[in-house]
């Protein structure tokens, strides 16, 4: 049941989202960091507060630069666009990069939940998949906004050549 509400409230939610997404956002580049430094932070704070041991350190490692290729990904799936005459920057999410994500909550809940019902089983550390889905969420961040960073300032020195 728990579930059966939860996927309503998601799609519910996604509904309106991506209605939402039919018109373009202005993009400002200067703020593009302010994302990935709060999670890196939130990072930061939940591996020092009980740090990965031993080869949880190399999965993180892995996580990281999947996420990254990931967030790479998903910041391909964002339209940018320049104002010809004023230069403005804007941008309209994909409803890809929006089901992506809620492709990726999808997987993070399944691991969670065999690692809760047959953990043990399993051999499955719950601390172990946190960390690890925390370095793949930074990952993400940081190289989707990089991505979008780069190919705005491509687009805008165009713009501004032409």
């Amino acid at each position: 049941m728990t579930y059966a509400i939860t996927g309503v409230v998601v799609a519910i939610v996604l509904f309106f989202r991506i209605r939402r997404m039919s018109r373009a956002r202005p993009l400002k580049l200067e703020r593009l960091w302010v994302m990935p430094a709060i999670y890196l932070l939130f990072a930061i704070f939940v591996l020092w507060q009980v740090p990965p041991a031993g080869m949880t350190w190399l999965y993180c490692a892995a996580a990281l630069l999947l996420g990254a290729a990931l967030g790479w990904q998903r910041g391909k799936m964002m339209r940018i666009s320049v104002d010809p005459e004023t230069h403005a920057l804007n941008h309209q999410p994909s409803p890809a990069a929006i089901l992506f994500i809620v492709a990726l909550i999808a997987i993070r809940f399944a691991v969670r939940e065999a690692a809760q019902i047959g953990g043990s089983t399993l051999h499955i550390n719950t601390l172990m998949v946190t960390d690890v889905l925390i370095a793949m969420a930074l990952g993400l961040f940081a190289a989707q906004r990089l991505e979008m960073y780069l190919r705005a300032t491509r687009l805008l020195q165009a713009a501004r050549a032409a």
